[in-house]
């Protein structure tokens, strides 16, 4: 009987043309961004289209015959020419800055910021162009990302309205944060942002601004990121990193031909340029042969000062890259943090056994044994402490053999060390404790709240101390700067105290950089250079010394306190800070500065 012929296998239907693969979901940024609707056209990657001068493939040919069999062969697999002919090779997939939506106008916002930061900040002090070009940046910013969320909430392009529907099937709306939260948070740190460098039109101390420009860097990253899952050290620094790495993006929008206008007006751009770059050669020719043309043309052309472009450019790119970066933060905000797995009560522990960097939970016996011996160290501390206190100078010299100063200075160090440390350790036992049954978060807030009531009676100390040996041996800005570093740590406890209350710690690391700006702008109010004149002041009319050399250092802020000295030592402070005054432009108008002239 002869072999029934090999036959083809039925290829099974073959899919129509116009099938096209599913669009891919949307990444965590592009489904946070509250400009991902606008763009969804623009970041789904379009089918490749078959190549026009290639080999037609034909769905009804016959496969080919296959190759004989040999010892070591196998039978090859059968070619669905129908799927060859619809097969869709796979897809690179696109980077950040090509998925990231573009805003209309982010070339020329940007280029708006730089350029007001060129013309209005005075880089070497303190003024009133700083808040001017912090204003300048928030409203470009604020400006852009409202027109593009309007854009997006008017956005009804097909691949957006299908995004939206798998959305509301799936009941999800991805990691955004909560528009509400956010809003009054990024409100708050923006507030904070523009008051700090507020602080330049009324105070002329260089170390304090200086501290607030780097207080406003901060505020503002925080301003237009949320909570990421990088954590807090990257969310401080967004804006300088987005800045940086948002290259291709400006890049992208230089291309982009919806951002771009007419062809026509393109030839202008370029006719400009070409007719700038003849007259910078042409001009200079003409004017060495004419001495009559030379005079016009250096009547016409300003002097060029080579260091202040160079200095105006570093502002234009800086302004320039950070407003960038805050809208790159805007357009593709990374990836958010998800729920705050230490929330005790709420089962998350229990699902968590095994705890941070896989270390398994600390037992309260294994917790309490690092907590109780700092509770017993710091107990007794306390006790000394109590003992000093009421037996002052005397009993400090019987037991200790210093003066009162001597012995405060000998220990302000020490023990701001041990609460930075302990802080430490109270991260930790909070980090890694169980926290499965209602007993252990009762022991797990008993001993850390007198752990922490303890280390504020210990700051409390190192601060008396500090006072007390400035009240012996003057004051100065260093010394004033530690005693507010220690009194943040302070408030830093007082937050760990609060966070007991739900065992919820995931809010303390932003709310102390926030007690940390309320701390430097109530420094700022506080005055701390005139301050600092006026404490010294009243040691030298109690009989002491008054170190005039020291006083005449500070800035304009300690001229108010010089007036209460007589006629000599107030001309060694006064004269000396007042011939360091130099001649302010509109943009560096300073408060302290203006009435130390009169």
């Amino acid at each position: 009987m002869p072999e029934n012929p090999p036959t083809t296998p039925d290829p099974g239907p073959v899919a129509s043309d116009s099938a096209q693969p599913a669009a891919p979901d949307p990444t965590p940024s592009e489904a946070a961004s509250p400009w991902a609707r606008n763009a969804a056209t623009a970041t789904t990657p379009p089918a490749p289209e078959p190549a026009a001068d290639g080999p037609e493939i034909v769905a009804d040919a016959p496969a080919s015959p296959a190759p004989p069999l040999g010892p070591t062969t196998h039978p090859a697999a059968p070619v669905n020419p129908a799927v060859v002919a619809n097969h869709v090779p796979p897809q690179r997939i696109p980077s950040r800055s090509a998925r990231a939506p573009l805003p209309g106008g982010l070339l020329a916002a940007v280029g708006a910021a730089g350029l007001a930061g060129a013309i209005l900040v005075p880089v070497d002090r303190p003024g009133l162009g700083w808040l001017l070009a912090g204003l300048a940046v928030a409203g470009t910013v604020y400006g852009v990302d409202r027109a593009a969320r309007r854009a997006a909430d008017r956005g009804s392009d097909s691949v957006g309205a299908e995004a939206a529907a798998r959305t509301d099937r799936s009941g999800s709306r991805g990691p955004g944060p909560d528009p509400k939260r956010g809003g009054w948070e990024r409100m708050w740190w923006r507030v904070l942002a523009l008051a700090r460098l507020g602080v330049g039109v009324v105070r002329d101390a260089p170390w304090l601004f200086g501290l607030c420009v780097v207080g406003a860097l901060v505020a503002g990253s925080l301003a237009v990121v949320r909570r990421s899952v990088y954590g807090l050290w990257f969310d401080v620094a967004a804006v300088p990193f987005a800045g940086m790495t948002s290259l291709p993006w400006l890049f992208r929008a230089a291309r982009e031909p919806r951002g771009r206008a007419r062809v026509g007006s393109q030839r202008v751009w370029w006719s400009v340029a070409v007719a700038a770059a003849l007259l910078v050669v042409v001009v200079p020719l003409l004017a060495g042969a004419d001495a009559v043309f030379a005079g016009i043309v250096n009547g016409l052309v300003p002097s060029i000062d080579v260091p202040a472009v160079v200095r105006w450019g570093f502002v234009f790119v800086v302004v320039g890259l950070g407003t960038a970066g805050m809208l790159y933060l805007l357009a593709a905000p990374p990836p958010a943090a998800g729920q705050d797995r230490s929330a005790g009560g709420s089962g998350a522990e229990a699902a968590d056994a095994v705890g941070w960097w896989g270390i398994r939970r600390f037992s309260p016996v294994e917790g309490g044994i690092p907590v109780g011996a700092l509770t017993i160290v710091f107990a007794a501390f306390v006790g000394t402490q109590v003992a000093v206190l009421f037996g002052g100078d005397g009993y400090v010299q019987r037991t200790a053999g210093l003066t009162y100063a001597e012995y405060a200075r000998s220990g302000f160090w020490q023990l701001s060390i041990v609460s930075m440390l302990t802080l430490a350790v109270i991260a930790g036992v909070l980090r890694c404790a169980r926290q499965e049954s209602a007993g252990e978060r009762r022991w797990l807030r008993g001993a850390i709240a007198v752990v922490c009531g303890l280390t504020l009676l210990i700051v409390a100390s190192a601060l008396h101390r500090m006072w007390t040996y400035q009240e012996a041996y003057g004051f100065t800005v260093l010394r004033l700067l530690v005693e507010v570093f220690e009194g943040w740590i302070a408030l830093v406890y007082l937050l760990v105290l609060v966070s007991l209350i739900s065992l919820r710690r995931g809010w303390v690391p932003r709310a102390a950089i926030g007690a940390a700006a309320v701390t430097l702008l109530g420094l700022a109010v506080l005055d701390p250079e005139r301050l600092i004149a006026e404490r010294n002041i009243d040691r030298w009319q109690a009989g002491k010394n008054l170190d005039t050399s020291y006083l005449s250092t500070l800035s304009a802020d300690a001229l108010p306190a010089a007036d209460r000295l007589p006629d000599p030592q107030r001309a060694a402070i006064a004269e000396v800070i007042r011939a360091r005054l130099e001649r302010d432009s509109w943009q560096g108008w300073n408060y302290a500065r203006a009435t130390a002239r009169r």
